[in-house]
Protein backbone atom coordinates (compact mmCIF):
# COMPACT_ATOMS: atom_id res chain seq x y z
CA UNK A 1 0.00 0.00 0.00
CA UNK A 2 1.65 3.62 -0.85
CA UNK A 3 2.77 5.52 1.56
CA UNK A 4 0.49 8.65 2.11
CA UNK A 5 1.39 11.62 0.79
CA UNK A 6 3.61 13.85 3.72
CA UNK A 7 2.51 17.51 3.61
CA UNK A 8 5.33 19.16 5.14
CA UNK A 9 7.23 17.49 2.34
CA UNK A 10 4.98 19.19 -0.50
CA UNK A 11 5.46 22.45 1.43
CA UNK A 12 9.24 21.72 1.22
CA UNK A 13 9.15 21.02 -1.99
CA UNK A 14 7.11 23.96 -3.02
CA UNK A 15 9.17 26.71 -0.86
CA UNK A 16 12.13 25.35 -2.71
CA UNK A 17 10.83 25.60 -5.88
CA UNK A 18 9.70 28.65 -5.36
CA UNK A 19 13.00 30.36 -4.23
CA UNK A 20 15.07 28.46 -6.49
CA UNK A 21 13.05 29.36 -9.91
CA UNK A 22 12.59 33.14 -8.69
CA UNK A 23 16.52 33.95 -8.37
CA UNK A 24 17.73 31.09 -11.18
CA UNK A 25 14.84 30.86 -13.59
CA UNK A 26 13.18 27.35 -14.41
CA UNK A 27 15.15 25.55 -17.05
CA UNK A 28 18.08 26.19 -15.10
CA UNK A 29 16.93 24.57 -12.02
CA UNK A 30 17.33 20.71 -12.31
CA UNK A 31 15.27 18.43 -9.97
CA UNK A 32 18.27 17.21 -7.60
CA UNK A 33 18.83 21.39 -6.44
CA UNK A 34 15.12 21.55 -6.10
CA UNK A 35 14.69 18.30 -3.37
CA UNK A 36 18.80 19.58 -2.01
CA UNK A 37 17.28 22.23 -1.00
CA UNK A 38 14.08 21.26 0.23
CA UNK A 39 15.90 18.67 1.81
CA UNK A 40 14.49 15.27 0.80
CA UNK A 41 15.58 12.46 -1.21
CA UNK A 42 15.67 13.56 -5.37
CA UNK A 43 13.30 10.39 -5.85
CA UNK A 44 10.36 11.57 -3.69
CA UNK A 45 9.91 14.40 -6.09
CA UNK A 46 7.46 12.15 -8.32
CA UNK A 47 5.74 10.96 -5.26
CA UNK A 48 4.49 14.46 -5.26
CA UNK A 49 4.81 15.85 -8.95
CA UNK A 50 4.34 14.21 -11.96
CA UNK A 51 6.82 16.23 -13.66
CA UNK A 52 8.99 19.11 -13.67
CA UNK A 53 6.35 20.91 -15.52
CA UNK A 54 3.50 20.00 -13.58
CA UNK A 55 6.00 21.34 -10.41
CA UNK A 56 6.29 24.58 -12.17
CA UNK A 57 2.01 25.10 -12.44
CA UNK A 58 1.78 24.62 -8.60
CA UNK A 59 4.76 26.71 -7.56
CA UNK A 60 3.18 29.54 -9.77
CA UNK A 61 -0.21 28.66 -7.94
CA UNK A 62 1.68 29.04 -4.28
CA UNK A 63 3.52 32.56 -5.56
CA UNK A 64 -0.25 34.13 -6.29
CA UNK A 65 -1.72 32.31 -3.15
CA UNK A 66 1.31 34.35 -1.16
CA UNK A 67 -0.13 37.37 -3.06
CA UNK A 68 -3.55 37.21 -2.04
CA UNK A 69 -3.06 36.33 1.38
CA UNK A 70 -0.85 38.81 1.79
CA UNK A 71 -2.70 42.07 0.10
CA UNK A 72 -5.85 41.18 -1.07
CA UNK A 73 -7.29 42.67 1.94
CA UNK A 74 -6.48 46.17 0.53
CA UNK A 75 -8.60 45.66 -2.52
CA UNK A 76 -11.60 44.91 -0.41
CA UNK A 77 -10.56 48.04 2.10
CA UNK A 78 -13.83 49.77 2.37
CA UNK A 79 -12.41 52.35 4.74
CA UNK A 80 -10.47 53.23 1.25
CA UNK A 81 -11.90 55.20 -2.08
CA UNK A 82 -11.74 52.17 -4.37
CA UNK A 83 -9.06 53.27 -6.93
CA UNK A 84 -7.23 54.05 -3.96
CA UNK A 85 -6.75 50.28 -2.98
CA UNK A 86 -5.51 49.85 -6.19
CA UNK A 87 -2.96 52.16 -5.96
CA UNK A 88 -2.25 51.26 -2.24
CA UNK A 89 -2.52 46.70 -3.36
CA UNK A 90 0.69 47.93 -6.19
CA UNK A 91 2.48 50.17 -3.65
CA UNK A 92 2.36 47.30 -1.48
CA UNK A 93 4.10 44.71 -4.20
CA UNK A 94 6.41 47.46 -4.95
CA UNK A 95 7.34 47.15 -1.37
CA UNK A 96 7.71 42.94 -1.46
CA UNK A 97 10.18 43.69 -4.32
CA UNK A 98 11.94 46.50 -2.39
CA UNK A 99 12.84 43.78 0.07
CA UNK A 100 14.36 41.67 -2.69
CA UNK A 101 16.70 45.01 -4.06
CA UNK A 102 14.48 44.75 -7.34
CA UNK A 103 16.90 41.95 -8.33
CA UNK A 104 14.16 39.77 -8.40
CA UNK A 105 11.07 40.76 -10.87
CA UNK A 106 7.52 39.25 -10.48
CA UNK A 107 8.04 35.33 -11.04
CA UNK A 108 4.52 35.21 -12.70
CA UNK A 109 6.25 38.13 -15.27
CA UNK A 110 9.62 36.23 -15.10
CA UNK A 111 8.18 32.60 -16.01
CA UNK A 112 5.74 33.72 -18.54
CA UNK A 113 8.38 34.85 -20.44
CA UNK A 114 10.39 31.58 -20.16
CA UNK A 115 7.83 28.97 -20.11
CA UNK A 116 4.64 29.72 -21.96
CA UNK A 117 6.14 28.28 -25.39
CA UNK A 118 7.35 25.10 -23.56
CA UNK A 119 5.29 24.17 -20.99
CA UNK A 120 1.53 23.94 -21.34
CA UNK A 121 0.68 23.37 -17.76
CA UNK A 122 2.37 26.24 -16.58
CA UNK A 123 0.69 28.56 -19.47
CA UNK A 124 -2.67 27.21 -18.19
CA UNK A 125 -1.79 28.25 -14.58
CA UNK A 126 -0.21 31.45 -15.72
CA UNK A 127 -3.24 32.23 -17.98
CA UNK A 128 -5.84 30.96 -14.79
CA UNK A 129 -3.31 33.92 -12.50
CA UNK A 130 -3.60 36.52 -15.11
CA UNK A 131 -7.89 36.18 -15.13
CA UNK A 132 -7.70 36.01 -11.08
CA UNK A 133 -5.62 39.10 -10.94
CA UNK A 134 -7.41 40.88 -13.27
CA UNK A 135 -10.93 40.13 -11.59
CA UNK A 136 -9.17 41.55 -8.30
CA UNK A 137 -8.51 44.99 -9.52
CA UNK A 138 -11.42 45.03 -12.34
CA UNK A 139 -13.83 45.07 -9.18
CA UNK A 140 -12.50 47.87 -7.91
CA UNK A 141 -12.23 49.73 -10.59
CA UNK A 142 -15.94 48.90 -11.55
CA UNK A 143 -16.83 49.76 -8.06
CA UNK A 144 -14.97 53.42 -8.68
CA UNK A 145 -17.13 54.21 -11.54
CA UNK A 146 -20.26 52.50 -9.88
CA UNK A 147 -20.35 53.43 -6.25
CA UNK A 148 -24.11 51.36 -6.12
CA UNK A 149 -21.58 48.33 -6.16
CA UNK A 150 -18.13 46.75 -7.58
CA UNK A 151 -19.71 44.92 -10.15
CA UNK A 152 -17.18 43.71 -12.96
CA UNK A 153 -17.77 45.62 -16.59
CA UNK A 154 -15.63 44.64 -20.00
CA UNK A 155 -14.47 48.47 -19.47
CA UNK A 156 -13.07 47.50 -16.14
CA UNK A 157 -11.86 44.31 -17.00
CA UNK A 158 -9.84 45.67 -19.93
CA UNK A 159 -8.45 48.70 -17.67
CA UNK A 160 -7.64 46.27 -15.04
CA UNK A 161 -5.61 44.26 -17.72
CA UNK A 162 -3.49 47.68 -18.95
CA UNK A 163 -3.03 47.77 -14.72
CA UNK A 164 -1.09 44.56 -14.65
CA UNK A 165 0.30 44.47 -18.12
CA UNK A 166 2.35 48.06 -17.51
CA UNK A 167 2.91 46.39 -13.72
CA UNK A 168 4.39 43.75 -15.30
CA UNK A 169 6.88 45.93 -17.44
CA UNK A 170 7.92 47.99 -14.63
CA UNK A 171 8.58 44.76 -12.72
CA UNK A 172 10.76 43.29 -16.13
CA UNK A 173 12.84 46.87 -16.33
CA UNK A 174 13.18 47.29 -12.54
CA UNK A 175 14.81 44.00 -12.49
CA UNK A 176 17.08 44.36 -15.24
CA UNK A 177 18.29 48.08 -13.87
CA UNK A 178 18.06 46.99 -10.41
CA UNK A 179 16.26 50.07 -9.53
CA UNK A 180 13.04 51.16 -8.14
CA UNK A 181 12.87 53.66 -10.75
CA UNK A 182 10.38 51.74 -12.90
CA UNK A 183 8.66 51.09 -10.24
CA UNK A 184 7.85 54.79 -9.58
CA UNK A 185 7.19 55.66 -12.59
CA UNK A 186 4.63 53.24 -12.78
CA UNK A 187 3.11 54.66 -9.55
CA UNK A 188 3.32 58.00 -10.47
CA UNK A 189 2.70 58.29 -13.84
CA UNK A 190 1.38 55.09 -15.35
CA UNK A 191 -1.00 54.06 -13.12
CA UNK A 192 -2.53 57.60 -12.14
CA UNK A 193 -3.13 58.07 -15.97
CA UNK A 194 -5.05 54.49 -16.49
CA UNK A 195 -6.97 54.77 -13.51
CA UNK A 196 -7.79 58.56 -13.16
CA UNK A 197 -6.39 59.57 -9.79
CA UNK A 198 -4.05 61.61 -8.01
CA UNK A 199 -0.41 59.76 -8.35
CA UNK A 200 0.82 58.25 -4.95
CA UNK A 201 3.45 59.05 -2.60
CA UNK A 202 6.75 56.98 -3.28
Amino acid sequence: MPRPANPLVRENLLNAGLALFHAQGYNAVGIKEITDTAGVPKGSFYSYYGSKNAFAAAVLGRYWTGIVQTHSAILSDASLPPAQRVVRFFEALTQDHAEQGFALGCLIGNLALELSDQNEEAREELASIMARWSALVAGCLAEARDEGGAVETPEAGELASMVIEAWEGAAMRGRVDRSRAPYDRFLTVSLPRLIGVAHAQV
